[in-house]
């Protein structure tokens, strides 16, 4: 959204996250299995074009057999490309991980760095993965353009763009910083659950008035 915003659509964005809140409450959660910061980095890794259903199916395994940044960083390739096949796209994943996992141990004494600067030089990390870290991890304010966001966020007129960061760009400029991690969780929930990319159930949607691809 490029120019100033009217009272009006401020109004009407004021309602879409009043109804979010309502339906989803303002409850945060992870889709993504992990009990360490870097094991969240590395199944949001896995996450690229793949659904965290089958992430966590994955990790499952995965976290038992590669106990350790050090375990995954010392790994043969081949070995965790066949441990991550499932995923989609293994060897370029594989790859990324064995190299973000040196970087963080060389660079950062194991520990997952804040900054999205630093979180973005790591290997596999763009600005997707740093924010899912830095929202869920330290609970800095951060969108988090998945598919659910990308599509839903254009769907109600809160952005025109196609590309992620633009979209990413744009939200932060129209949402209030205190429901940016919010609005990543309710939207993700209300793509798979009412608006999903196949069969959007537009009649039951609460959101249906304010929705500017159904007027």
């Amino acid at each position: 959204m490029s120019g100033r915003i009217t009272k009006k659509e401020k109004e009407r964005i004021q309602k879409i996250l009043d109804l979010l809140d309502e339906h989803y409450t303002r409850e945060y959660k992870c889709y993504l299995n992990h009990e360490t910061p870097w094991q969240l980095l590395i199944a949001t890794i896995l996450s690229a074009q793949c659904t965290d259903e089958r992430v966590n199916l994955v990790t499952k395994d995965l976290f038992h057999k590669y106990t350790s940044l050090e375990a995954f960083a010392s790994a043969d390739q081949k070995e965790l490309e066949q441990d991550i096949h499932s995923t989609g796209f293994y060897k370029n994943k594989a790859k990324n991980i064995i190299a973000c996992t040196n970087m963080l141990l060389k660079e950062y004494g194991g520990q997952v760095p804040e900054n999205i600067e630093e979180l973005t030089k790591l290997a596999g990390v763009g600005r997707k993965t740093a924010n899912v870290i830095r929202g869920n991890i330290y609970h800095e304010p951060s969108i988090v353009v998945d598919t659910h966001v990308k599509r839903i966020s254009r769907k109600l007129g809160l952005t025109k763009e196609e590309d992620p960061v633009k979209i990413e760009f744009d939200l932060m400029k129209v949402l209030p910083k205190e429901h940016w991690i919010l609005f990543n969780i309710q939207i993700i929930t209300h793509g798979r659950g009412l608006c999903t990319a196949r069969a959007p159930q537009c009649e039951q949607c609460f959101l249906k008035e304010l929705c500017k691809e159904r007027k």
